[in-house]
Protein backbone atom coordinates (compact mmCIF):
# COMPACT_ATOMS: atom_id res chain seq x y z
CA UNK A 1 0.00 0.00 0.00
CA UNK A 2 1.13 3.28 -1.25
CA UNK A 3 2.28 5.65 1.61
CA UNK A 4 -0.73 8.35 3.13
CA UNK A 5 -0.23 12.01 1.02
CA UNK A 6 1.61 14.23 3.42
CA UNK A 7 0.32 18.08 3.18
CA UNK A 8 3.23 20.73 1.94
CA UNK A 9 4.61 23.39 4.34
CA UNK A 10 4.51 26.60 1.70
CA UNK A 11 7.17 29.49 2.80
CA UNK A 12 5.86 32.13 1.52
CA UNK A 13 7.23 35.28 1.19
CA UNK A 14 4.79 38.35 1.95
CA UNK A 15 5.37 42.37 0.90
CA UNK A 16 7.83 44.44 3.31
CA UNK A 17 5.75 47.52 2.84
CA UNK A 18 3.78 47.74 -0.46
CA UNK A 19 0.79 45.69 0.10
CA UNK A 20 0.97 45.29 -4.13
CA UNK A 21 4.05 43.30 -3.76
CA UNK A 22 2.61 40.12 -3.91
CA UNK A 23 3.12 37.28 -6.36
CA UNK A 24 0.11 35.38 -7.95
CA UNK A 25 1.36 32.23 -6.58
CA UNK A 26 1.67 33.09 -2.94
CA UNK A 27 -1.66 34.69 -3.54
CA UNK A 28 -3.42 31.62 -5.28
CA UNK A 29 -1.56 29.56 -2.20
CA UNK A 30 -2.63 31.81 -0.02
CA UNK A 31 -5.88 30.92 -0.46
CA UNK A 32 -5.71 27.18 -1.12
CA UNK A 33 -4.05 26.45 2.02
CA UNK A 34 -5.70 24.89 4.73
CA UNK A 35 -3.88 26.79 7.62
CA UNK A 36 -1.41 29.90 7.86
CA UNK A 37 1.36 30.07 10.38
CA UNK A 38 2.42 33.52 10.93
CA UNK A 39 4.20 35.54 13.81
CA UNK A 40 1.61 37.70 14.17
CA UNK A 41 -2.23 37.21 14.14
CA UNK A 42 -2.74 40.87 13.53
CA UNK A 43 -0.10 41.61 11.63
CA UNK A 44 -1.48 38.89 9.09
CA UNK A 45 -4.65 39.52 9.20
CA UNK A 46 -3.80 43.04 7.88
CA UNK A 47 -2.67 41.08 4.44
CA UNK A 48 -5.50 38.58 4.67
CA UNK A 49 -7.95 41.49 4.96
CA UNK A 50 -6.83 43.22 1.89
CA UNK A 51 -6.80 40.36 -0.14
CA UNK A 52 -10.22 38.99 1.15
CA UNK A 53 -8.96 35.87 2.40
CA UNK A 54 -10.36 34.28 5.47
CA UNK A 55 -8.24 31.50 7.00
CA UNK A 56 -7.30 30.01 9.97
CA UNK A 57 -4.27 31.24 11.37
CA UNK A 58 -1.95 29.69 14.16
CA UNK A 59 0.88 32.18 15.59
CA UNK A 60 4.43 30.79 16.47
CA UNK A 61 6.23 32.90 18.66
CA UNK A 62 9.97 33.20 18.49
CA UNK A 63 10.35 31.60 21.80
CA UNK A 64 8.62 28.04 23.06
CA UNK A 65 7.45 27.35 20.14
CA UNK A 66 7.93 23.46 19.97
CA UNK A 67 4.27 22.41 21.23
CA UNK A 68 2.96 24.78 18.13
CA UNK A 69 5.29 23.40 15.49
CA UNK A 70 4.19 19.82 16.69
CA UNK A 71 0.59 20.94 15.91
CA UNK A 72 1.53 21.80 11.85
CA UNK A 73 3.34 18.71 11.30
CA UNK A 74 0.33 16.58 12.95
CA UNK A 75 -1.63 18.79 9.81
CA UNK A 76 1.28 18.13 7.47
CA UNK A 77 0.90 14.53 8.56
CA UNK A 78 -2.84 14.27 7.84
CA UNK A 79 -2.78 15.78 4.41
CA UNK A 80 -3.25 19.26 4.87
CA UNK A 81 -1.32 22.17 3.24
CA UNK A 82 0.40 25.05 5.64
CA UNK A 83 1.40 28.41 4.47
CA UNK A 84 4.11 29.61 6.53
CA UNK A 85 4.45 33.76 6.58
CA UNK A 86 6.00 36.37 8.29
CA UNK A 87 5.38 39.91 9.50
CA UNK A 88 7.26 41.08 6.58
CA UNK A 89 9.58 39.71 3.33
CA UNK A 90 10.75 36.22 3.01
CA UNK A 91 10.53 33.83 6.39
CA UNK A 92 13.21 31.87 8.04
CA UNK A 93 15.23 35.65 7.50
CA UNK A 94 15.69 36.76 10.74
CA UNK A 95 12.62 35.16 12.37
CA UNK A 96 11.68 31.88 13.71
CA UNK A 97 10.75 30.81 10.26
CA UNK A 98 13.60 28.60 9.96
CA UNK A 99 13.21 26.53 13.11
CA UNK A 100 9.79 25.79 12.19
CA UNK A 101 11.16 24.23 8.46
CA UNK A 102 13.81 22.20 10.81
CA UNK A 103 11.49 20.97 12.86
CA UNK A 104 8.99 19.79 9.24
CA UNK A 105 11.87 18.10 7.78
CA UNK A 106 12.87 16.55 10.64
CA UNK A 107 9.43 15.01 10.83
CA UNK A 108 9.62 13.60 6.74
CA UNK A 109 7.31 16.44 5.31
CA UNK A 110 7.99 18.24 2.74
CA UNK A 111 8.85 22.01 2.31
CA UNK A 112 8.67 23.87 -1.06
CA UNK A 113 9.84 28.04 -1.21
CA UNK A 114 7.32 30.56 -2.77
CA UNK A 115 9.81 33.30 -3.39
CA UNK A 116 9.09 36.75 -3.29
CA UNK A 117 9.65 40.61 -1.31
CA UNK A 118 12.73 40.32 0.54
CA UNK A 119 14.27 43.28 2.17
CA UNK A 120 17.71 42.14 1.63
CA UNK A 121 16.97 41.23 -2.44
CA UNK A 122 15.78 45.04 -2.55
CA UNK A 123 18.66 46.60 -1.52
CA UNK A 124 21.13 44.71 -3.10
CA UNK A 125 19.15 45.07 -6.45
CA UNK A 126 19.82 49.28 -6.02
CA UNK A 127 22.94 49.16 -4.40
CA UNK A 128 25.02 49.54 -7.50
CA UNK A 129 28.18 47.87 -6.47
CA UNK A 130 29.73 44.47 -6.76
CA UNK A 131 27.82 42.47 -4.36
CA UNK A 132 28.72 38.61 -6.30
CA UNK A 133 29.71 38.19 -2.87
CA UNK A 134 28.89 39.66 0.53
CA UNK A 135 27.87 38.86 4.28
CA UNK A 136 24.56 38.88 5.35
CA UNK A 137 24.56 39.48 9.50
CA UNK A 138 20.45 39.95 10.22
CA UNK A 139 19.58 42.40 13.17
CA UNK A 140 22.53 43.46 15.82
CA UNK A 141 22.67 42.17 19.09
CA UNK A 142 20.86 44.79 21.38
CA UNK A 143 23.52 44.71 24.60
CA UNK A 144 26.36 41.39 24.07
CA UNK A 145 27.96 40.96 21.42
CA UNK A 146 26.97 44.27 20.09
CA UNK A 147 30.70 45.69 20.18
CA UNK A 148 32.01 42.36 19.01
CA UNK A 149 29.21 42.17 15.81
CA UNK A 150 30.58 45.96 14.79
CA UNK A 151 33.94 45.01 15.26
CA UNK A 152 33.47 41.91 12.43
CA UNK A 153 31.21 44.58 9.99
CA UNK A 154 34.60 47.09 10.17
CA UNK A 155 36.95 44.45 9.28
CA UNK A 156 35.07 42.60 6.90
CA UNK A 157 36.63 42.20 3.43
CA UNK A 158 33.86 42.06 1.35
CA UNK A 159 30.38 43.99 1.58
CA UNK A 160 28.22 43.51 5.12
CA UNK A 161 24.18 43.95 4.73
CA UNK A 162 23.03 44.02 8.08
CA UNK A 163 18.77 44.79 9.36
CA UNK A 164 18.66 47.91 12.43
CA UNK A 165 15.79 49.69 14.37
CA UNK A 166 15.35 53.18 13.94
CA UNK A 167 15.74 52.93 18.11
CA UNK A 168 19.95 51.60 17.69
CA UNK A 169 21.04 53.02 13.82
CA UNK A 170 22.54 56.06 15.03
CA UNK A 171 24.58 53.82 17.53
CA UNK A 172 25.44 51.38 15.03
CA UNK A 173 27.16 54.49 12.81
CA UNK A 174 28.47 55.96 15.69
CA UNK A 175 30.40 52.43 16.21
CA UNK A 176 31.14 52.17 12.69
CA UNK A 177 32.43 55.81 12.83
CA UNK A 178 35.28 54.73 15.54
CA UNK A 179 35.90 51.76 13.98
CA UNK A 180 36.04 52.24 10.09
CA UNK A 181 35.55 55.34 9.34
CA UNK A 182 36.55 55.13 5.94
CA UNK A 183 34.14 52.70 4.84
CA UNK A 184 31.00 53.77 2.65
CA UNK A 185 27.24 52.91 3.36
CA UNK A 186 24.20 52.24 1.34
CA UNK A 187 21.45 52.99 3.67
CA UNK A 188 17.17 52.00 2.61
CA UNK A 189 14.86 52.88 4.73
CA UNK A 190 11.26 51.99 4.60
CA UNK A 191 11.87 50.07 1.38
CA UNK A 192 8.36 49.88 -0.84
CA UNK A 193 6.87 52.23 1.54
CA UNK A 194 5.44 55.78 1.32
CA UNK A 195 8.62 57.55 2.87
CA UNK A 196 11.32 55.08 1.36
CA UNK A 197 14.43 56.72 1.00
CA UNK A 198 18.25 55.58 -0.09
CA UNK A 199 21.10 57.54 0.92
CA UNK A 200 24.63 56.98 0.02
CA UNK A 201 27.89 57.94 1.64
CA UNK A 202 30.76 57.37 4.07
CA UNK A 203 29.41 56.48 7.62
CA UNK A 204 30.45 59.99 8.85
CA UNK A 205 27.94 61.58 5.86
CA UNK A 206 25.05 59.32 6.85
CA UNK A 207 25.79 60.38 10.58
CA UNK A 208 25.53 64.20 9.91
CA UNK A 209 22.82 63.40 7.37
CA UNK A 210 20.69 61.87 10.23
CA UNK A 211 21.38 64.22 12.83
CA UNK A 212 20.00 67.13 10.32
CA UNK A 213 17.55 65.34 9.99
CA UNK A 214 16.22 63.38 12.89
CA UNK A 215 12.38 63.53 12.16
CA UNK A 216 13.67 60.67 9.29
CA UNK A 217 14.72 58.23 12.13
CA UNK A 218 12.09 56.09 11.95
CA UNK A 219 10.68 52.46 10.25
CA UNK A 220 12.72 49.68 9.16
CA UNK A 221 16.62 50.49 7.87
CA UNK A 222 18.77 47.55 6.02
CA UNK A 223 21.98 49.02 5.58
CA UNK A 224 25.19 48.07 3.32
CA UNK A 225 28.84 48.54 4.68
CA UNK A 226 31.74 48.17 2.20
Amino acid sequence: MDEEKKGILYIVATPIGNMEDLTLRALRLLQKVDLIVCEDTRVAKKLLFRYEIQKTLLAIPQHSATDKIQRVIEKLKQGLDVALITDAGTPGMSDPGNEVVAQVVEAGCIVAPIPGASALGAIVSVAGINLQEFLFKGFPPHKKGRQTYFMEVAQSKVPVIYYESPYRVLKSFEMLQEMAPEKKLIVGRELTKMFEEIIRGTVGEALDYYRAHPEKVKGEFVIIVY
